[in-house]
């Protein structure tokens, strides 16, 4: 189908306001110009800021709680998007409350350590470091520390897969369910239909990506680990239940959908949805693209009968 008219919307406020290639800026520009329309953030039970010990220095986490009060909650840690270089807690403070009101659980949103200053494997030991910290210190946060799910879009979402599969390899911590929303699973790849397709014009441009993976890796041989591009892992088999979200022009959209197709193959609950007239970072665009609204409330009830 063609553009949706909301999408259509943003994409030309994004052309006129007229803002450099983000590949042109320096990773401290390109955060500061990182900005997504949250709109009003919905109300939750309470949100608290937070430490939590990382493999090299402490990682913030800001913790969502719902506003039905228990005595435990399951929970999501999330991974924000942004390439591995941009993104933080905030830009995704309204996607974590929503995900905490729809799915009733306690949300842990992760601020892992960014590239270039920190490249590989920095953003996955932090990661793989926060969930472990949350399951061996679950009643900290009154979570159950068997319904715990990973989840996050993009760069987020590749995360969220790593950790999945570094999880079932180490066999700890258990991961109840994985969220991947238009996930980057195949860094080093050949070049799929929607990469080729939607390089340009749909907000996540081909020079973005490059500029986000040479910021990345540390090298050409990065792109062949499955801690990179989680499709290279070689065993899917065992991997928890999974909703894979993607977007008809995002150049994402194949290698997500990919995924969950090698996930179905190995024998894995998953279900893939693709949300067609849309674009890469919908889903934070909630607030004026109602197609993302769409895409959390299905985020939501899938967590739910995941937790249930």
């Amino acid at each position: 189908m063609s553009v949706d008219p909301q999408t259509k919307l943003v994409l030309a406020q994004l052309a006129a306001a007229g803002g450099p290639p983000m590949e042109t800026l320096t990773p401290v520009q390109a955060r500061q110009a990182f900005v997504l329309p949250q709109g009003e953030l919905e109300e939750v039970g309470r949100v608290e800021d937070r430490t939590i010990p990382g493999p090299e220095t402490d990682i913030p986490v800001r913790v969502y709680y719902p506003k039905e009060i228990q005595a435990s909650y399951p929970a999501l840690v999330f991974y924000h998007g942004g390439g591995w270089v941009i993104g933080n807690i905030e830009t995704h403070d309204n996607v974590c409350r929503a995900l905490t009101n729809l799915a009733n659980c306690v949300t842990i949103s992760v601020d892992y350590r960014l590239a270039p200053e920190h490249k590989f494997p920095a953003a996955v030991e932090d990661s793989y470091a926060a969930v472990q910290y949350v399951f061996n210190q679950a009643e900290a946060f009154q979570v159950d520390p068997s319904r715990i799910a990973v989840g996050g879009d993009s760069a987020g979402g590749n995360l969220a897969a790593v950790v999945a599969n570094l999880a079932k390899d180490k066999n700890h911590p258990a991961i109840l369910f994985q969220l991947l929303i238009y996930p980057s699973t195949n860094i080093g790849g050949e070049p799929t239909v929607s990469m080729r397709e939607n390089s340009e014009g749909y907000f996540l441009t081909k020079g973005t990506m490059e500029w986000f993976r040479d910021c990345y890796l540390n090298s050409e041989e990065d792109k062949q680990s499955p801690l990179v591009s989680p499709i290279l892992h070689g065993n899917f088999k065992g991997l928890p239940p999974a909703l894979v979200i993607t977007a008809e022009y995002d150049p994402l959209r194949d290698e997500g959908e990919d995924y969950a197709e090698k996930l179905a193959e190995a024998g894995v609950d998953v279900e893939c949805v693709r949300y067609d007239g849309t674009i890469h970072g919908f889903v934070s665009m909630a607030a004026v693209i109602d197609q993302g609204k769409r895409a959390l409330e299905k985020a939501g009830s899938a967590l739910k009968k995941a937790f249930n």
